[in-house]
């Protein structure tokens, strides 16, 4: 039952292109320890919006302080890193 960190990296990125409507994106292009927002990906404040929502509706995971949210949506292995630590059984 349990996911392998690197399945549930594969299927956070899934979501990611998905809702952030990355059509131009496959979720394998998006490297695990790529900066989400900077030069590599060029997201911005309005996805860090929807990267909450999924975290939220996907994962059961709530951030509600926004210097939290720039610690964890830095790139795929800490999102997925703080996942695995908070995600409700």
């Amino acid at each position: 039952m349990s996911q392998s960190k690197e399945e549930l990296a594969l299927e956070l990125k899934k979501h990611i292109v998905e809702y952030l409507n990355l059509l131009e994106i496959k979720p394998e292009d998006i490297k695990n320890d790529e900066e989400l927002f900077g030069p590599d990906l060029g997201l911005d404040s309005i996805d860090s919006v929807e990267m909450i929502v999924l975290l939220d509706r996907e994962y059961g995971i709530k951030i509600n302080n926004p210097a939290d949210g720039r610690k964890i949506l830095v790139n795929v292995d800490t999102i997925v890193d703080y996942i695995i630590e908070h995600r409700k059984a």
